[in-house]
């Protein structure tokens, strides 16, 4: 394998596509990064970064569907020399399903998996098949790698998978899944690096806070429990998704407003969360700026953190008392007013922040001396899919 091959890491969201393309190292270099970003709008475009030289590119373009913004990119990337060398490309894909705990070449096998187990994740696997059948075109050569959000959470204990419904569903493939699996191996392995084994091995509520939203028990490495569940809806109020729900209120709209279920659907998933309580905004960086003069963008933050509270003391409760917990994502990496309304009250628990480590989001923002450790690490989940291809193709 030539020194110059390079791994290509795709991120396919409902809107957008995010993209990295890495040198192999351990960990793995970035040397081109993008988006293209709200797909299906007049307002998609797309952004690029040198990491080498910090220069950068943005463009309007015409991207009706996730297809053509696929076209696009891989049109883009045959202009770039770095691209010439691309030894595999490595796809994030949200829902594994029932069979999926590792990494996956993908084969004709695994698509009609995927495509079989469709329904469990209606929002993303249609533009992530898209993005691979449109690569798989365009470079027939370069094997494709798929990396599941939902493998780290695989092996969780069966009490904390089983979901209280007839044992029929359970065979259908219906129980507790998790989410952010990437980002929770990026953030044991890093942790680990910061702080030593053991410290990775303790007690650890890991918080992947950003647009989606949720939190994991680990100990001793492996996932003992986690907020989200069937699909990325369910656990801590997000952006615009509701978090945990009562059933009912499905059925109350639909005999009261005659709701059907897509609609419930779009309901729960791009109208609510912070969206929703808010009115105004899903960012948390504008209802931050808003709070003192609107009391719903207050409102909307103070949920959320309540939410968040609620199940970082459920969590411990699972792992027996926390020694470490663990702040990442876009809010919980950039906002220190989110990370201490979160925390305080949790004395009860050794949970404590120093306020001006806090406010500088330190990498420690505990006090010296805390019973808890309260850090702050930036994620990286390309990073892993990226180790992951260069592993699974090395194999080959």
């Amino acid at each position: 394998m030539a020194a110059d091959q390079t791994v290509l890491v795709l991120n396919s969201g409902s809107s957008s596509i995010k993209f990295g393309l890495y040198a192999k190292g351990d960990p793995p270099q970035a040397i081109l990064s993008g988006k293209i970003e709200r797909i299906s709008t007049p307002q998609a475009s797309f952004k690029w970064t040198e990491t080498a030289t910090g220069r950068t590119g943005t463009e309007n373009m015409n991207a009706p569907q996730h297809q053509s913004a696929s076209q696009f990119l891989n049109g883009w990337l045959d202009g770039r020399p770095e691209s010439a060398g691309i030894a595999a490309i490595a796809h994030r894909v949200v829902h594994g399903g029932p069979n999926y705990d590792q990494p996956q070449l993908v084969t004709p096998e695994l698509l009609t998996e995927l495509r079989r187990i469709g329904p469990f994740d209606p929002d993303h696997f249609p533009a992530q098949i898209d993005l691979i059948s449109v690569f798989a075109k365009h470079r027939p050569r370069v094997p494709q790698v798929a990396c599941f959000d939902t493998a780290f959470h695989h092996n969780m204990p069966r009490v904390a998978k089983i979901v209280p419904l007839p044992r029929k569903y359970e065979a259908a493939g219906i129980h507790r899944y998790g989410f952010h699996g990437l980002s929770y191996t990026f953030l044991l392995e890093e942790l680990e690096r910061l702080a030593g084994r053991e410290a990775a091995r303790g007690r650890l509520v890991l918080a992947h806070l950003g647009n989606g939203a949720s939190m994991a028990a680990v100990r001793d490495g492996h996932s003992l429990d986690t907020t989200m569940c069937f699909t990325p809806t369910a656990g801590l109020p997000m952006s615009t998704r509701s978090g945990d729900l009562d059933p009912g209120i499905f059925v109350y709209l639909s005999r009261t407003e005659g709701m059907t279920p897509e609609q419930f659907q779009r309901l729960v998933n791009y109208e609510s969360g912070l969206r929703g309580i808010s009115e105004t905004s899903s960012d948390m960086r504008d209802l931050t700026e808003r709070a003192k003069q609107d009391f719903r963008a207050a409102e909307a933050i103070a949920v959320f953190c309540y939410q968040a509270k609620k199940w970082i003391g459920a969590l411990a409760t699972v792992l027996g008392g926390v020694d470490t917990l663990v702040f990442a994502g876009g809010i919980g990496e950039n906002a220190p007013e989110v990370r201490d309304c979160i925390c305080t009250g949790l004395d009860f628990l050794g949970i404590a922040i120093d306020p001006a480590q806090n406010k500088s989001s330190a990498a420690v923002i505990s006090p010296v001396g805390s019973r808890v450790t309260v850090r702050v690490i930036r994620t990286n989940e390309e990073s892993v899919m990226a180790k992951a291809a260069w592993r699974l193709i090395s194999q080959t």
